[in-house]
């Protein structure tokens, strides 16, 4: 399911005989949850900015942030007690959106390395679900894809949480409320939106001039 941001159309065609007073314009309605665009975010949230991704402050989860000395963010992992979530941005075009295909690309790939998938409901609509055989053994992945306005989001939630989606808790509250930062200008089809490391973060990577492996922990 592909949440949609279009208002319902009036349940009762007007009479034509009937006098309706003009009524007052309205501000397009927000959707019930996230992710959300820029322009539909809900003020007075305290987000950790990373750029095209604004992670919501969750008590008890930390952000970890792999990012080049230049501050090139390479992953975004959210982590809470034995359950990981990691978060990607894509740029999708203005008509339709790109997960179906993406999801597909994903279930070829995981088989072509011996993985078997399965699709299955959630809460956003179709998710992929697949083991995969890792240095540690066995680890259970959960593929989650929202398509937005001119983006998609991925989010893999590995442990707990990609078997159980009630355990993914405050990690699931962070996906609901992240705001997605697209940008204005033209981007091809599923390249990934550009992440930064906060600055003052960027800042000390620069300085000294090493690989930044920032953690935060916002909201305690």
């Amino acid at each position: 399911m592909i949440f949609s941001r279009k208002r319902a159309a009036g349940r009762h065609a007007l009479d034509e005989r009937a006098t309706v007073p003009e009524a007052a314009p309205s501000e397009p309605e927000r959707p019930a949850r996230g992710p959300y665009d820029i322009t539909e975010a809900p003020e007075g949230v305290q987000r950790l900015d990373l750029g095209s991704l604004q992670i919501p402050a969750v008590p008890d989860v930390e952000v970890r942030v792999q990012a080049d000395p230049q501050g090139v963010v390479q992953q975004v992992v959210l982590v809470h007690g034995q359950s990981a979530l990691q978060l990607g941005a894509f740029a999708a075009p203005r008509s339709e959106g790109i997960w179906d295909e993406v999801r597909e690309e994903i279930r070829q790939s995981l088989f072509a390395d011996g993985a078997a998938a399965q699709e299955v409901e959630g809460e956003y609509g179709t998710e992929l679900h697949a083991r995969v055989r890792t240095d540690d053994g066995l680890t259970d992945l959960r593929f989650v894809g929202i398509d937005g306005p001119r983006w998609m989001v991925r989010a893999v939630y590995q442990g707990a949480a990609a078997t159980d989606p009630a355990a993914a808790g405050p990690l699931a509250r962070c996906l609901d409320g992240l705001v997605v930062d697209r940008g204005m200008e033209a981007k091809p089809v599923r390249e990934p939106l550009p992440l930064r490391l906060p600055r003052e973060a960027a800042e000390q990577a620069a300085t000294t001039g090493e690989r930044s492996d920032a953690a935060s922990t916002p909201g305690r």
